[in-house]
């Protein structure tokens, strides 16, 4: 008993070990280039109106490594490196032989990974000179890190929350409030693109396509060009912010001697899935045996329904046409919990692995996440958000496949973020209220008609 107690429970690394360079997947994977209105792929000149061009250059990038600046790592260093856990009371109750790990990313100042891209954009963003960045959230999380990060940079920050987790979570606007950050509903009446769908859907609950096109067109008409826009997810440069999760993930996993065959993520833009998963992906190219899965909700089935197009990022078309996978920009999810998970479309580099074959997409529904979340938070003692409930509901899936099988695997998931403001979503849980959406065959494909006039991207490969 006593050998039992000194089980190693959290692996630590130090703040000096703390990785000094992102991993750029550009570097190793082959994609379709974003294309105009045209038709024609588009330069970094295209981006200029919204992005500041040194992270217009990121977003570019096919170099391999890219150097983390270290003002970047000095605010980094407030809660990173972040634990790597071994779940060993969630072993126990599963009566599993795998073992399970979890990237902790709730223990940020937001208690979710979202200031891991919310931090280098508020830096980059201060260096050009910008004064003020406008931004869109679902759940919360992201507006919450932004927040934060442009306290840490002296910028204002200016956030559309979609409707219906602006009502769910009412703290998440006390939290950005908290960091100085503004934060109004979406659709709002501040913008065209809010106006223009309140007259046609005064009731809706909102959407991130909606919220986007508001923050963008937020940004582009402030005349001074004082303002940027910041997108928390789907776009290169956020997906390589985030592997500095995977890349504290592999030095831990070989400090003590293990390495998963099995990754999972939740995954609504990408951000936090492709933050662990990329810099594993690389050593599935070259050779190694990897299961590698992203969750997403069965209410938003982008990457297990949807197909691989060009589409647009925001539901109003401002942003280029981007190859991923997708609903529709039309496209308005049902009000699941999981808010943060609400996106029409995928990034596209996530997008381009599942086409080919490298990562294989799940779908859980809302209520099996949830009852995912309390076998975790009643073996683990943390309360998980909706969010991270779906990579979990796939995690256990695992687990119990492995009992079956009687094969002792390695499990690496993502603790996306804690689901401490998000109470009231189990609330409704507990109270049986919380129920699952079925979205039918015919619902999909009127969402999808949005395509028809746009050009189809091609299935290059990269191995």
């Amino acid at each position: 008993m006593k050998e039992d107690m000194m089980r190693p429970k959290k692996v630590l690394l130090t703040e000096k070990e703390m990785p000094r360079q992102w991993y750029n997947i550009l570097a190793d994977i082959k994609m379709n280039p974003p294309l105009g209105p045209d038709g024609n792929p588009v330069g970094p000149d295209a981006l200029a109106a919204i992005f500041p061009m040194n992270l217009i250059e990121q977003e570019v990038s096919s170099e391999r490594w890219i150097d983390i600046p270290e003002a970047v790592l000095d605010v980094y260093s407030i809660w990173r490196p972040a634990p790597l856990v071994r779940a060993y009371n969630l072993e126990k109750i599963l009566k599993t032989p795998a073992k399970i790990y979890f990237k902790n990313e709730s223990v940020s100042p937001p208690g979710s990974h979202k200031p891991n891209t919310a931090v280098p954009q508020a830096y980059y963003n201060k260096e050009f000179g910008t004064k003020r960045i406008t931004t869109e959230t679902g759940a919360g999380q992201w507006g919450s890190a932004l927040s934060f990060a442009c306290a840490q940079f002296g910028i204002e920050c200016k956030v559309y929350m979609v409707r219906v987790s602006f009502d769910q979570k009412p703290y998440r606007k006390s939290m950005m409030e908290a960091w100085g950050g503004t934060c109004v509903a979406s659709p709002s009446t501040e913008t065209k693109a809010g106006r223009d769908v309140l007259e046609q859907y005064p009731d809706t609950p909102g959407s991130l396509g909606i919220a986007i096109s508001e923050a963008i067109e937020a940004a582009v008409s402030d005349e001074s060009g004082n303002t940027k826009y910041s997108l928390g997810s789907v776009l290169n440069h956020v997906m390589l912010h985030q592997t500095i999760i995977g890349l504290e993930a592999k030095k831990q996993m070989e400090m003590v001697g293990d390495y998963p065959d099995i990754i999972i993520g939740c995954a609504g833009g990408g951000s936090n899935f492709a933050g662990l998963a990329f810099p594993f992906v690389r050593d599935k190219i070259n050779g190694k045996d990897i299961a590698i899965y992203p969750v997403e909700p069965a209410a938003c089935p982008t990457l297990t329904r949807a197909p691989f197009v060009y589409d647009h990022g925001d539901n109003a078309g401002y942003t280029p046409l981007l190859p991923m996978h997708s609903l529709g920009h039309n496209f308005v999810p049902p009000p699941v919990h999981a808010g943060g998970l609400r996106y029409h479309g995928m990034a596209p580099t996530v997008s381009q692995l599942v086409d080919e074959g490298i990562l294989e997409a799940r779908a859980v529904t809302q209520t099996a996440a949830f009852e995912a979340g309390i076998k975790v938070s009643r073996s683990e003692g943390i309360i998980t958000a909706p969010e991270t409930n779906h990579a979990l509901a796939c995690v256990i899936e695992e687990a119990e496949k492995a009992r079956l099988e009687g094969k002792e695997k390695v499990i690496l998931f993502n603790m996306s973020g804690h689901g401490l403001i998000d109470l009231g979503s189990y609330d409704k849980y507990f109270s049986g209220d919380l129920i699952n959406y079925d979205l039918g065959d015919d619902e999909l494909a009127e969402a999808e008609k949005v395509f028809e006039p746009y050009p189809k991207p091609q299935h290059v490969k990269s191995v």
